[in-house]
């Protein structure tokens, strides 16, 4: 498993009131960014020992005490880019933590500097 040199994941006041709901019923958790199709391409918000982290999944950062990771296809399409999870309205992915709440996470995403790039 990959580590990025640097924190690239934040979280919004309203994603990280989702989490800490999250935490406060299910205890310690992680995220993982897939970049699969349907449920995939939501960041999905799992109970800490119930997921298994890949040799090729990178982590991102952490939010608060949360680590967030990312697969390695998806990485390479967004290494240069910071995310930030949001919470919006809506339904989570059928096996996040956030499903039926009706709020789920959501990735927004900037560009950041592109090493070697003027």
């Amino acid at each position: 498993m990959d580590k990025v040199s640097e924190d690239r994941v934040r979280a919004t006041p309203a994603a990280r009131q989702l989490l800490d709901e999250i935490i406060a019923d299910h205890g310690p958790v992680l995220f993982h960014q897939s970049g699969g199709c349907c449920d995939g391409s939501s960041p999905m918000c799992y109970p800490r020992g119930d997921f298994m982290i890949g040799d090729r999944d990178v982590l991102l950062g952490t939010i608060g005490e949360t680590p967030f990771y990312i697969g390695a296809a998806q990485y390479e399409v967004w290494k240069h880019t910071e995310l930030t999870i949001d919470a919006v309205n809506g339904r989570g992915g059928m096996f996040s933590l956030d499903n039926g709440r009706e709020r789920r996470f959501l990735v927004r995403s900037d560009i950041c500097a592109i090493p070697g790039k003027d």
